[in-house]
């Protein structure tokens, strides 16, 4: 019997070959091939195989795709039809690229996506054509891959499994071979690593990393969200270990290096449900009539030092992420709630900016530095508010808002202080609005969990006097510590957190939006956008649309992030700004501390390139800790509506889609969507330009910020999926 050669199928040989030997040179850009290297690539050993690969690259040359770099020598020719960018994948399969300088994103159908996933970066070959009026493309190669997890719900067949991911931007399944399943069992949620994906295969190939327990168990789908985004829920346990033999005691020689206030009035005040205090103030009258204000933070480098375990961990995690149920602490336990939690009637080693302040809240001295402090007394929000609220230095703390649950009177001297620093703080926060600020007090969703973490009530979090005095001595502290080291010349490397000017586009569409509703905006200059935006969200506070608008107006703004490159803080009209007073929950408040120590001991300017990847991480993982935080809510707002299936619900129109329209309940703020194919009067279709949806033949429209009425159609858990049917309009 003779041995096969290996030949090129006849069937579309020309054209296959062709498109395989530009995908081999593309994903080769800066090397140079001859036939019988491409030949070798290709496993083609057989002469009528290899003279087809010359007519080929010979073919190629002629219509200029490749170049004859070296007799015999190809390499691709780089066109400007050819760009890289962002994969945005949708559920079909098909999908957009985002290029940077390209107005509109590129459509990719689902056949020319080439196993690109979402968020991948991509090479792009833009076609000379439209799609839905949008240019239309083909991925030639993937650059970097976005992820290589995803959680998922595996399904154990007799010879395989396959991992459904949760995701709905993945339009694909992942086959798992059986000796790689990791013990999972069918319908657990797994945790899944892609090995590889094959040119001619369906689905990608993958690893099960991590059994997350039954799909549909609370604790499994909270772990699931974490998993998703690759954020931990536990302490690996040598940092643990590393983090309980500490020396945590106050030391008489480290008091030494410190300033002591421990015998200065000083007292926190945070949410009712606290368990970690990283800042408090103090407070005492000078004799020249000012006020002292001292803002002290927790001394987390103290006990965190460079290059240690303990510290390793903290940097990749770079912030705590609060969900719905819990907390996932930067910081073990030990540190996070103990050692560095300024508690009341303990000694804490602090980090802190002391003011020196006039009555007009007018700054006339400050002072930075380690500290030692004693915290005479602990404050929630809501007791706060009571003092501010009755205006006198003799009162009694009600029970019910207690946080002893207990009435009791109020220390005369730390209500005198409250009154005195509210003033003070509104002073502050006047004149920051009146400089430009944005006052986004966006109403944020709580909710009410009984002791197996089901959702029993929503409830709304505002923020008031209290919280916004907090807010204002925060503020300065960041503000002012940024302005002390970013003022100084020479330049010195610091952390600053920025905030760009908002897109220009984005803010006239939202003027588009608004207008409807009868309000304006004036976008002529910085400041008149400014004073415009907080005129307008004023306006609709306590509207039904206020948390549409509110939302919408947020999605104009620039994101925040971390640099060492400063340009100012938009949002908060300063000039100069970081992040110095959360080092329990925030890395970047670390390295603010350990920077701000070494240039008061006279020490060179830091390594700005180390810092600033720094910085990326530290932004690259908070906004996937906003993400889980907000998948969290989603999830616990479907389980709430899971128990409210036949109730029927008025809803304001939030978002409208050539797919459907989102509808946000006015008295939980759950939002779930109504699909076009539900609609079932008429033919529906998305004007954009209308931000509706409207009837072909009747002409009814469904607007953003229609008023609705609305029932549960689907509250699933497993695909994290809220859908509704219409009542009435």
């Amino acid at each position: 019997m003779t041995k096969k050669k290996n030949k090129i199928p006849s069937k579309k040989r020309g054209s296959n070959l062709t498109n395989t030997i530009l995908d081999i040179l593309r994903k080769h850009k800066t090397q140079n091939f001859n036939y019988k290297q491409i030949a070798s690539k290709l496993n083609l050993t057989d002469a009528s195989s290899r003279n087809q690969i010359i007519k080929s690259l010979n073919k190629l040359a002629i219509k200029g795709d490749i170049e004859q770099v070296d007799r015999g020598k190809y390499k691709i020719v780089i066109s400007s039809e050819y760009h890289t960018g962002i994969f945005d994948a949708t559920k079909k399969g098909s999908g957009y690229v985002i290029v940077e300088g390209f107005e509109d994103d590129i459509y990719v159908a689902a056949n020319n996506t080439k196993h690109a996933l979402n968020g991948d970066e991509v090479e792009l070959y833009i076609f000379n054509r439209r799609k839905r009026g949008k240019l239309e493309g083909e991925i030639t190669s993937i650059i970097k891959r976005a992820k290589s997890e995803y959680v998922g719900v595996i399904q154990v067949h007799k010879n395989y499994a396959f991992v459904v991911p949760d995701s709905n931007k993945m339009s694909t399944d992942i086959f798992v071979p059986l000796k790689k399943i990791n013990k999972a069992e069918d319908g657990d949620k797994v945790l899944v690593t892609l090995d590889e994906w094959p040119d001619k295969a369906d689905s990608p190939f993958g690893t099960v990393k991590q059994v997350l327990g039954k799909a549909g168990e609370h604790n499994t789908e909270i772990h699931a969200i974490l998993a998703e985004y690759g954020l931990p829920h536990e302490f690996p346990h040598e940092v643990e270990a590393y983090a309980n033999n500490l020396d945590t005691s106050i030391q008489p020689d480290e008091i030494k290096n410190r300033r002591d206030m421990r015998d200065v009035l000083t007292f926190t005040i945070d949410p009712k449900d606290a368990k970690d205090f990283d800042d408090a103030l103090s407070f005492q009258v000078l004799e020249n009539g000012n006020f002292e204000v001292g803002i002290h933070i927790a001394d987390v480098s103290h006990y965190v030092k460079e290059g240690t375990l303990l510290d390793d961990e903290a940097y990749q995690r770079a912030t705590s992420v609060y969900l719905v149920d819990r907390v996932v602490p930067m910081l073990p336990e030990v540190l996070s709630n103990n050692a560095c939690s300024l508690r009341p009637h303990e000694e804490k080693y602090t980090f802190s900016a002391v003011f020196e302040i006039n009555s007009k809240a007018q700054i006339k001295n400050q002072w930075f530095g380690r500290t030692v402090t004693y915290s005479d007394a602990r404050f929630a929000y809501e007791e706060a508010q009571h003092v501010i609220e009755q205006e006198s230095e003799t009162v009694t703390m009600p029970a019910d808002i207690s946080i002893t649950d207990k009435a009791y009177p109020v220390d005369p001297a730390i209500a005198k202080a409250i009154l005195t620093l509210d003033k003070l703080a509104k002073i502050m926060r006047h004149k920051r609005m009146g400089d430009g600020a944005l006052s986004f007090d966006k109403v944020e969703v709580k909710f009410n969990l009984d002791e197996q973490a089901n959702p029993v009530g929503v409830f709304f979090k505002t923020s008031k006097d209290a919280n916004k005095l907090i807010e204002e001595f925060m503020l300065l502290a960041n503000r002012k510590v940024a302005k002390f080291i970013g003022s100084q010349s020479p330049k010195k490397t610091f952390i600053y957190r920025v905030h760009d000017e908002p897109n220009q586009e984005k803010l006239a569409t939202l003027q588009n939006i608004v207008s409807r509703f009868g309000y304006k905006l004036n976008l002529t200059d910085k400041k008149s956008t400014s004073t415009s935006l907080n005129q307008l969200l004023k306006a609709v506070d306590g509207t039904r649309e206020q948390n549409m608008v509110d939302t919408l107006a947020i999605r104009t703004m620039s994101k925040a992030e971390y640099t060492t490159n400063n340009i100012g803080h938009y949002g908060l009209a300063f000039d100069y700004y970081s992040h110095f007073t959360s080092p329990i929950r925030r890395y970047p408040d670390v390295m603010v501390h350990r920077l701000l120590q070494h240039y008061l001991d006279k020490g060179k300017t830091a390594d700005a390139a180390v810092f600033e990847d720094k910085c990326k991480h530290s932004s690259y993982m908070e906004s996937l800790a906003t993400k889980a935080e907000r998948d969290s809510i989603k999830y616990m707002q479907i389980k709430y509506m899971q128990d409210h299936n036949d109730q029927e619900f008025k809803g304001v129109i939030s978002g409208v889609t050539d797919w459907g329209i989102y509808i946000e309940i006015i008295e939980n703020k759950c939002e779930g969507m109504v699909s076009i194919r539900d609609i079932k009067d008429d033919f529906y279709a998305f004007d954009k330009d209308e931000y509706a949806l409207v009837g072909k033949e009747s002409k009814n429209m469904y607007r953003l910020g229609d008023e609705v009425l609305v029932k549960v159609k689907d509250a699933n858990l497993l695909k994290r999926h809220l859908d509704f049917y219409l009542v009435e309009a």
